[in-house]
């Protein structure tokens, strides 16, 4: 009897260590598809654009948007314009715009950015974030505008996060967090 529970006690550890070692790469979901408009998550600013001015290029979609906080300033700028002076500097300028976002929240910013893809008459939308916050971009965004068709693209970072989160304290840490925003959406704020 005390075998077994040895190995029932042994069994379990194996399960959850071979489940732990898959959670990272449960929150990234990269489903690139064709789009009416590409939308950038509000946050990083660095790869996020990149990797959607990519698909930009690629034709996956005819029109992008930079969300970027409104009541955020660095110095004496808001990232509202710093956003602009950078769309301004793209070769795409024309296709790309800034969708000004009030919210802290990716629950909030879905609500800033049905008003920017409204007046466009868009159905079909792909997000572009970053590669820990894919899954649940996705299932907010599907939650709060179902009248769209959303996928998501995931903008690596490597710096920040990697699907090997045991390997790298910032990828422990990433995971750990999107896991807790994950959970939270799924037990409370989903239901509100």
């Amino acid at each position: 009897m005390r075998f077994f529970r040895l190995l029932v006690v042994l069994f379990l550890v194996f399960v959850v260590a071979a489940l732990a070692s898959q959670a990272a790469r449960f929150l990234v979901v990269d489903e690139p598809g064709k789009s009416d408009a590409i939308v950038v998550l509000a946050g990083e600013t660095n790869v996020r654009p990149a990797r959607a001015l990519e698909l930009l290029r690629l034709g996956v979609a005819p029109r992008a948007f930079i969300n970027a906080q409104t009541r955020d300033r660095i110095y004496d700028q808001t990232l509202i314009e710093i956003a602009q002076k950078y769309v301004n500097g793209l070769p795409e300028a024309n296709r790309v715009s800034v969708c000004p976002i009030a919210g802290f929240s990716t629950i909030a910013e879905a609500d800033d950015v049905s008003r920017c893809l409204h007046p466009l008459g868009a159905h079909r939308v792909l997000i572009v974030t970053s590669a820990s916050h894919t899954r649940r971009a996705l299932t907010i965004f599907r939650h709060r505008l179902p009248q769209y068709q959303f996928n998501v693209a995931a903008a690596r970072d490597p710096a920040q996060f990697g699907e090997a989160w045991w390997t790298n304290r910032e990828w422990a840490k990433t995971t750990f967090d999107e896991w807790s925003k994950m959970l939270w959406w799924e037990a409370v704020d989903r239901w509100r």
